[in-house]
């Protein structure tokens, strides 16, 4: 799966919370300054051409949606985070992330008491 730029992450980040939108309809969700119709439309078919999302033609207009998950997206990109900065090493991610947001040991229990149940709660 491809990469996408931070303006191409924005994007799809309306479409997985809309299921399903025109350029007008997602230029309406993203915040001002907004940026042109034409700069998200050909953003939109960027998308297309790296296969994120696909459309149908409703008259005149295209509606698009995600073919790509956002779980999909997010565990690809958070494998990649892992591997280019932590020798794939999830154990000295967490151990970073601890350290630099200053995390306890007790908040970090209580994470995982919550992935646990969430664990449980799939079962």
């Amino acid at each position: 799966m491809k990469q996408l730029t931070k303006a191409e992450e924005d994007i799809m980040k309306i479409l997985w919370e809309l299921d399903e939108g025109s350029v007008i309809a997602i230029l309406e969700k993203l915040p001002e300054p907004k940026p042109a119709y034409n700069t998200v439309s050909t953003i939109v078919r960027i998308l297309e051409d790296k296969g994120f999302v696909t459309h149908r033609k409703e008259g005149r207009i295209h509606i698009y949606f995600p073919i790509v998950h956002k779980n999909d997206y997010s565990n690809q990109s958070l494998n990649k985070l892992i591997d280019g900065y932590f020798q794939g090493s999830f154990k000295s991610m967490v151990s970073f992330f601890m350290k630099k947001n200053d995390i306890s040991l007790e908040e970090m229990e209580a994470a995982m008491r919550e992935i646990n149940k969430q664990e449980k709660d799939k079962k």
